[in-house]
């Protein structure tokens, strides 16, 4: 029998397969030939291949149609899980503005997630490149803030063990962030492209660790008529079944 809730499930099952497709349009970008592979030395633009950043990578196709479903399928997944962690926090939190800004932030940065997928980069770069800044911005945002009332909540005793590894986490994320900014400007693409990789695997990663919480609740969906009374199965049968009838 299983002793904590399925829920518990959602994040790494999200964070793995959103690594897998993200792997799988490396793969398909670096047997195409349109990118470098990650341990080798680009040597600036040879007529062929480009730098193994994420997003170009999914910028050829068919490498381009897998990342815009893993880019949207994300978000949309990213987007449910912010939120099952809102209502988690609502009524345990005593600054609720932080817990209505991790939401915010969380799902401004799952539409930028869309941005990314949808506008390749050579396509339109100016919403592309707008779309990277809200992902990485507000996503390393919403890990520090998330971080904070991991600590202060302290869920069933486990928040500050958690927050430890929330803290480390968002303090890596920032740093390859730095890392990969600067390195770009440098134009040293390789060492920024392992950096881009570092800071999207370490996310994922963080997003996983949601699952510590997650065990201990459960979420269910309530269908109420206008009175605010709950409809129960039975009722619902019956009201097809009379409209039915009706419409005989």
């Amino acid at each position: 029998m299983m002793t904590f809730s399925p829920w518990a499930l959602l994040p790494p099952i999200y964070s793995a397969f959103t690594a897998v497709g993200l792997w799988v349009v490396y793969f398909v970008a670096v047997s195409n030939e349109k990118i470098t592979p990650l341990n080798s030395q680009y040597r600036g633009r040879n007529g062929s291949l480009y730098p193994p950043y994420i997003s170009i990578a999914g910028n050829f196709p068919p490498a381009s149609c897998i990342f815009s479903e893993v880019m949207n399928l994300a978000a949309f997944m990213g987007f449910i899980i912010s939120v099952l962690r809102y209502l988690q926090l609502r009524d345990t939190i005593d600054k609720r503005w932080l817990n209505i800004s991790s939401l915010v932030l969380f799902s401004l940065g799952s539409f930028g997630l869309t941005l990314v997928g949808n506008f390749q980069l050579f396509n339109d770069e100016m919403i592309h490149n707008f779309g990277t800044l809200m992902t990485f911005g507000l996503g390393t945002l919403f890990c520090w803030v998330q971080s904070y009332i991991t600590l202060k909540v302290n869920l069933k005793n486990e928040g500050r063990k958690v927050s430890i590894i929330r803290f480390l986490l968002s303090g890596s994320i920032t740093v390859c962030m730095i890392l990969y900014f600067s390195l770009m400007s440098q134009r040293l693409h390789m060492y920024a492209t392992q950096s881009q990789w570092a800071v999207v695997m370490l996310f994922l990663i963080f997003i996983s660790t949601f699952a510590v919480e997650f065990r201990h609740n459960r979420f269910d969906m309530m269908c109420t008529d206008n009175s605010g009374r709950p409809v129960s199965q039975s009722e619902t049968v019956s009201e097809v079944s009379r409209y039915h009838a009706n419409q005989l």
